[in-house]
């Protein structure tokens, strides 16, 4: 494989990444929880699943990839928080819950931003699942209370923040992709 090959080859994870930030932005164009909606927030999914995979399988992944990436998720989220939350219209006590997990993120990121000089998003088990969660809540809407579902993506957004700021307060290294606080631990 020649040079340029394997620079193509290295780009395509991130370029997934930055089309999931230019389709979730344009889910602000769309009608919420219409038909083109759920066809482009599905491609935003397959965007986020294809990105890492590939990097994993043909061995390119890199800092920045997961930085990208990060911030891809972080855009979907900020868009679907713009999108639904008007439609969703949830409780005090939600929205409340929902600004304490974004102050421990930004905790950790703040944390993480002092000790490594960068700022990082971890891509452990529980935001991993946290983001799988938060993905399907739109899809589960109509199968499910929305009121149930902001619970439980709440207590597993909450541990899993909680667990994020804990790796980077007792980590001597960034690990960006480091699957949990029981990781390497003895």
């Amino acid at each position: 494989m020649n040079s340029s090959d394997e620079r193509m080859l290295k780009s395509i994870p991130n370029w997934l990444s930055l089309s999931r930030i230019f389709l979730s932005l344009g889910l602000l164009f769309l009608e919420p929880l219409s038909l083109s909606f759920y066809v482009m927030y599905i491609a935003c999914g397959l965007s986020d699943m294809l990105d890492g995979f590939i990097a994993r399988k043909t061995g390119t992944t890199s800092t920045l990839g997961a930085k990208i990436d990060s911030l891809a998720d972080l855009v979907m989220a900020g868009v679907l928080l713009v999108i639904l939350l008007p439609i969703l219209n949830p409780g005090t006590a939600i929205l409340l819950w929902v600004i304490f997990i974004g102050v421990i993120r930004l905790a950790a990121m703040m944390v993480a931003r002092i000790k490594y000089n960068s700022l990082a998003s971890l891509h452990t088990y529980g935001n991993k699942a946290t983001g799988l969660l938060l993905f399907l809540f739109p899809l589960l809407l109509s199968f499910s209370h929305s009121e149930v579902l902001m619970y439980i993506i709440c207590v597993l957004a909450s541990i899993s923040a909680l667990e994020e700021l804990l790796i980077h307060l007792t980590s001597d290294e960034l690990l960006l992709n480091r699957k949990g606080w029981f990781e390497g631990k003895k």
